[in-house]
């Protein structure tokens, strides 16, 4: 989505001016207008200086996206007001460009993500080039950053959930400038400390702009892969599986993809590491590393799988025998039940199997006296798949509740995690309880226990598979590697599932290669590329295109009860390019591409 050009004012210019185009940082607007640079300033301004400029009679800030445009004749151009700022380079403003289209969103807000979090006059002195820091990591680590960080293109290395990943920043540091992106601030700043004492120059996107601006290595969440650097020389993106790389705000821009893209350009080597790789980088990567198979094996905890198709649903409750010697034993206990309130499944009254499709990949709900799967569409008569049983029972769960029962069999205090739980109220519980945020505020733990894991496995996303084994991932790094003394406690009814078996057995390709068959089939990511259109404007937005005979193998599907469509593509490309071509409509609808929870 590109923005449009029009000129600032309409009478004579005078001859010999410098013109630049600005994008002005005004909400709703996504075109450039031309102004000239008054000549105090023709020395200063550059693509991606931040200015202040008179547009509709006030004045607003913007962006010098192009220098030195030809003025249109017989006209004379209003003036840059002031030069505010430095802001992204020309390379980065061309790859905003590009994401804009990609992802079918306004070019302002990337760039406002590229810019300083204050205004910057000038540079510090350049310091750009390699640095060569004393290896603190085991030769493993180093052997492998090296060798992935060692030819351009797009290398995925598989790792640990436990693997001490700092070694990516050193290998990287050895070849120049370079970016490494983390999916969290904290873990950026982790990194980042421990970088600097060792003697490094690095810094902390955003906050350190005009450091990384004259070279070294930069770090931080997403948004770090806009930074503007002086000679970039390699890119590195930590746990490219975590759904926090992508913008959940349009354009909702993928790190990893943007990623991807930047090195290409550059022609730089782009390191893709995980312990759980997504199917898209498994897609994407021109070669996958994987560390010695007996070092991953051993960063990887023991996973018990708990299985509860023999318990009755209806007296069985949230807690096996075996979570019940976990709570009355020593050490920390953290269980993730990732329902806030009261969630609904079906299960046989007979062999206890949940109520699946026949394919056995996604719940199903009791709907007018049938069983229906809202995902597939499927139907099929009150019965269970497994025995032909007629008797079930529904399965209730809740936080508030699991907090009580969890209090009554421990007979101890249990806390609950929210988003308002203080972390001395954490640290003041043995047991602690809450949603998917308790693996994200909690540091360490004995024993990390998923009360109800099918929720997970069986939800109803193209990705529940991928997401469940990141919470997997994540409890992993909780309770750490088998040297200790810490396990991850799964209760669920499908214990064959994929994503157990290839947990259990630390081998994440056992997930990825089943996964790639059912997306293939399905043409969801990597294998097509899909978008969510919804708001009120949903309809209005792709009436152009519903109904339509000559898409191709484009498919336009809903509306769902929502109102949300789902438009599905072979390629991003020809997603982006059909979307471009729709008028906006009014009110407007909001388009999601590629959303991981779909």
């Amino acid at each position: 989505m590109l923005p449009s050009v029009l000129v600032s004012s309409v009478t004579e210019s005078a001859p010999g001016t410098r013109v630049v185009r600005v994008l002005p940082e005004v909400s709703g607007l996504d075109k450039v207008f031309d102004y000239e640079v008054p000549a105090r300033w023709a020395g200063t301004v550059a693509p991606g200086s931040l200015v202040r400029i008179d547009l509709h009679h006030r004045r607003v800030a913007g962006w010098v996206v192009d220098v030195d445009v030809e003025a249109p004749p017989g006209v004379t151009l209003r003036a840059v007001s002031k030069i505010s700022s430095r802001g992204p380079s020309a390379e980065v403003i061309d790859l905003a460009r590009w994401a804009a289209h990609r992802w079918q969103g306004r070019l302002a807000p990337l760039l406002r993500t590229a810019s300083p979090d204050r205004m910057v006059d000038a540079l510090p002195g350049m310091v750009s080039g390699p640095q060569v820091l004393p290896s603190s990591v085991s030769d493993e680590v180093s052997m492998v950053a090296d060798e992935a960080l060692g030819r351009p293109g797009v290398t995925l290395v598989r790792v640990a959930p436990t693997t001490d990943l700092y070694g990516f920043f050193e290998a990287a540091a050895r070849l120049g400038d370079a970016i490494v992106v983390a999916p969290e601030v904290s873990e950026a700043r982790f990194y980042g400390a421990r970088f600097r004492r060792n003697g490094g120059r690095i810094a902390l996107a955003g906050r350190d702009w005009s450091q990384a601006a004259a070279g070294g290595v930069v770090t931080g969440a997403r948004r770090a892969i806009w930074s503007t650097v002086p000679n970039l020389a390699a890119i590195v993106v930590l746990d490219e599986h975590d759904e926090s790389l992508q913008e959940e705000r349009n354009p909702t821009w993928h790190g990893r993809e943007v990623a991807i893209e930047r090195a290409t350009r550059a022609g730089v080597p782009c390191v893709l590491v995980s312990p759980a790789p997504s199917l898209v980088a498994l897609h994407t990567a021109d070669r996958v590393l994987t560390l010695p198979r007996a070092i991953e094996r051993h960063g990887w905890p023991p996973i018990r799988v708990i299985d509860r198709r023999n318990d009755d649903p209806g007296k069985g409750g949230l807690f096996s025998s075996a979570l019940v010697d976990v709570l009355r034993g020593e050490g920390r206990v953290v269980c993730v039940l990732n329902r806030k309130g009261r969630a609904q499944m079906l299960a046989c009254a007979s062999c206890g199997e949940l109520i699946r499709t026949e394919d056995g990949n996604h719940l199903m709900a009791e709907i007018g006296g049938q069983l229906v799967s809202s995902t597939t569409g499927e139907v099929r008569p009150l019965l269970c798949a497994s025995c032909g049983g007629t008797k079930l029972k529904r399965i209730r769960l809740g936080v508030n509740r699991a907090r009580e029962e969890l209090e009554a069999l421990a007979n101890e205090s249990v806390g609950e995690i929210t988003a308002e739980t203080l972390p001395a109220d954490i640290e003041r519980h043995r047991i602690v309880v809450g949603t998917e945020a308790v693996l994200h505020r909690v540091n360490a733990a004995r024993t990390v226990c998923f009360l109800d894991f099918d929720q997970e496995l069986h939800a109803p996303r193209y990705r529940a598979s991928e997401q469940a084994m990141a919470l997997l991932v994540r409890a992993a790094r909780m309770v750490g590697d088998r040297s200790g003394q810490g396990s991850v406690l799964v209760q669920t009814r499908s214990p064959d599932h994929r994503v157990l078996r290839a947990a259990v057995r630390a081998d994440p390709a056992i997930l990825s290669t089943a996964e790639a068959d059912i997306r293939q089939q399905m043409g969801f990511p990597p294998f097509g590329s899909l978008a969510e259109v919804s708001g009120s404007g949903a309809d209005a937005f792709l009436e152009p295109l519903v109904n339509r005979l000559d898409l191709g193998t484009t498919r336009v599907l809903g509306p769902r009860a929502d109102g949300r469509y789902l438009v599905r593509a072979e390629t991003p490309d020809e997603l982006a390019t059909l979307l471009a071509r729709l008028p906006p409509s009014k009110p407007r609808a909001r388009v999601a591409i590629d959303p991981p929870r779909v």
